[in-house]
C-alpha cells in the first residue's frame, strides 16, 4: 500500500521532474517564436505597406499587445491556481491561431492591431503558465535556473524567429512568406501542450500540505486583492521586483518600436535589421542560462541593480551608434543587462511569495511587468514625435538607470543567507 501511496506523490525538484521540465523549455520556445514573427519585420510594414510616418501609429501594436498581454497575465496567474496550468496553456494556445493568418492577409492597420490582440492574450496565457509550471515543478533549490532555462528557450526563439522572418522578408517580400512560419509555431505548440504536457497543480498542493505550519504569516489565506496589493506596493521585495519588471518592457517596447526605425534611418537594410533584432534577445536568451543560476548562488538583488544599469548602458550605445557595428554592441549589452535581471525577477517573486498565492502574485507581476510594453510604445512615441528618435531612447536609458537605483534602496536580498549589496 505505502509503494502505491508513493508512486502518486509529486515529486519536486529538477532532477526528479526533469522530462516534464525540458518539454516546457521547448513549448515556451514556441512560444517565443510567436513574438519573434513581428520583432525586425512590423514597424517597416506599417512604413511601406499602410504608409504609417507618425511613431505612436506605427508603436500602436506594441500598445495593444502590451495592455492585452498585461491584463491576461494576472487571469492566468488566477485561472491557474483555480483551474488547473494544462486548462490555461491550451487555451492560450487556441487564441494564437489566427494570428498568423491575420498578419499575412491584414487589408489595413487595424487588423494587425487585431492580430495583436489575439497575440496577447495568448502569450499571457502561454507564457505565464508555463513559468508557474516550471517553478511548481523545481522548487526553491534551482527556482533561478528553471527561471534562466525558460527565459533562454523563450528569447532565444524570439531572435531565432526574428532572423528568419527579416531573412525570408529581405528574399520574398515583407507578406505573406515570413508569417509562415506562424503556423508551424502553432500546430507545433498547441500540439505538445495538448498531448504531452502534464498538469503540475498537484505538486504545488503537495509542496503547500508539506509546509511547516510554524511558517511565517504569508501561510495565511490572502484575498486577490491583497495579493495584488502586496505585489505592486506593501511589501517592499515584491513591489521592488515589480517596479523593475515594468521599466524592463518598457525599454524593451521601445526597442522593439524604434530601433529598427533607427537602424533603417541608418541604412541598414531588412536583413541586417534582421540580425540586429536577432542579437539583442539571442544574447538575452543564451546569457539566461548563466544568470538564472547565478542568482541561486549570489542572490537576486545585485543582479537585478546592475542588470538595469547595464540595460541603460546598452540603450546609450545604440543612441549614439550610425554603424552596424555600434547597434550591434547597444544590443549586446541591453541583452546582458536583460539577462541578468529577467530570471532573477522571477526567482525573487518564488522567494518571496507562499505557494498557495505564488501563481496569483506572478501574475500581478507579470502584468505591471507587460504593462511596460504598452507604456513604453506610448512614451517613446509621443517624445519620438515631437522631439525625435534619439531623444526619445535616450529618455528611457535614464528611467531605466533610477529603476535600479530604486531596487538598490528599497529592496532587501530575498534569498536566504544572501546578504549582497
Amino acid at each position: 500500500m505505502s509503494a502505491t501511496n508513493s508512486d502518486i506523490v509529486p515529486k519536486i525538484g529538477l532532477k526528479e521532474n526533469w522530462y516534464q521540465f525540458t518539454l516546457l523549455v521547448i513549448v515556451n520556445a514556441f512560444v517565443g517564436a510567436m513574438i519573434g514573427l513581428e520583432r525586425s519585420i512590423l514597424p517597416q510594414i506599417a512604413e511601406k505597406e499602410f504608409s504609417l510616418a507618425v511613431k505612436t501609429a506605427i508603436l500602436s501594436f506594441i500598445v495593444v499587445f502590451g495592455f492585452t498581454k498585461a491584463f491576461t497575465n494576472y487571469f492566468a496567474g488566477l485561472w491557474s491556481d483555480q483551474l488547473g496550468r494544462k486548462k490555461v496553456l491550451v487555451v492560450g494556445w487556441l487564441f494564437a491561431i489566427p494570428v498568423p493568418f491575420l498578419l499575412m492577409w491584414a487589408p489595413n492597420w487595424t487588423w494587425i492591431l487585431v492580430a495583436n490582440f489575439f497575440l496577447g492574450i495568448s502569450q499571457g496565457l502561454t507564457w505565464s503558465t508555463t513559468v508557474i509550471m516550471k517553478i511548481d515543478l523545481v522548487g526553491s533549490k534551482h527556482r533561478g535556473l528553471a527561471m534562466g532555462f525558460n527565459e533562454f528557450a523563450g528569447y532565444l526563439a524570439v531572435a531565432l524567429s526574428a532572423l528568419l522572418t527579416g531573412y525570408i522578408a529581405s528574399n520574398y517580400g515583407l507578406r505573406p512568406e515570413p508569417f509562415y512560419l506562424g503556423v508551424v509555431y502553432v500546430v507545433v505548440g498547441l500540439s505538445m501542450s495538448l498531448l504531452m504536457i502534464k498538469e503540475t497543480k498537484g505538486h504545488v498542493d503537495y509542496e503547500i500540505a508539506s509546509k511547516s505550519k510554524s511558517a511565517s504569516d504569508f501561510e495565511k489565506p490572502l484575498t486577490q486583492k491583497e495579493i495584488f496589493y502586496r505585489t505592486t506596493l506593501k511589501d517592499k521585495n515584491l513591489s521592488s521586483v515589480t517596479q523593475a519588471g515594468f521599466v524592463n518592457n518598457l525599454n524593451d517596447g521601445m526597442a522593439w518600436g524604434l530601433f529598427p526605425i533607427l537602424y533603417a534611418v541608418h541604412g541598414m537594410n531588412l536583413e541586417m535589421i534582421g540580425w540586429l533584432a536577432a542579437i539583442y534577445p539571442a544574447t538575452w536568451g543564451l546569457c539566461q542560462l548563466w544568470t538564472g543560476h547565478l542568482s541561486d548562488s549570489i542572490g537576486r538583488k545585485s543582479l537585478i541593480v546592475w542588470g538595469m544599469w547595464v540595460q541603460s548602458i546598452g540603450i546609450v550605445i545604440t543612441m549614439t551608434s550610425i554603424e552596424f557595428v555600434g547597434f550591434a554592441l547597444g544590443g549586446i549589452f541591453l541583452g546582458i543587462g536583460t539577462a541578468m535581471v529577467y530570471p532573477t525577477l522571477l526567482a525573487a517573486i518564488g522567494d518571496v511569495a507562499h505557494p498557495s498565492w505564488r501563481a496569483s502574485s506572478v501574475g500581478v507581476y507579470r502584468f505591471w511587468r507587460d504593462s511596460g510594453y504598452a507604456i513604453g510604445a506610448i512614451i517613446s512615441g509621443i517624445v519620438a514625435d515631437f522631439f525625435g528618435i534619439t531623444t526619445s531612447i535616450g529618455l528611457v536609458a535614464v528611467i531605466t538607470f533610477f529603476s535600479g537605483v530604486l531596487v538598490l534602496a528599497r529592496m532587501k536580498e530575498t534569498l536566504q543567507g544572501k546578504v549582497k549589496l
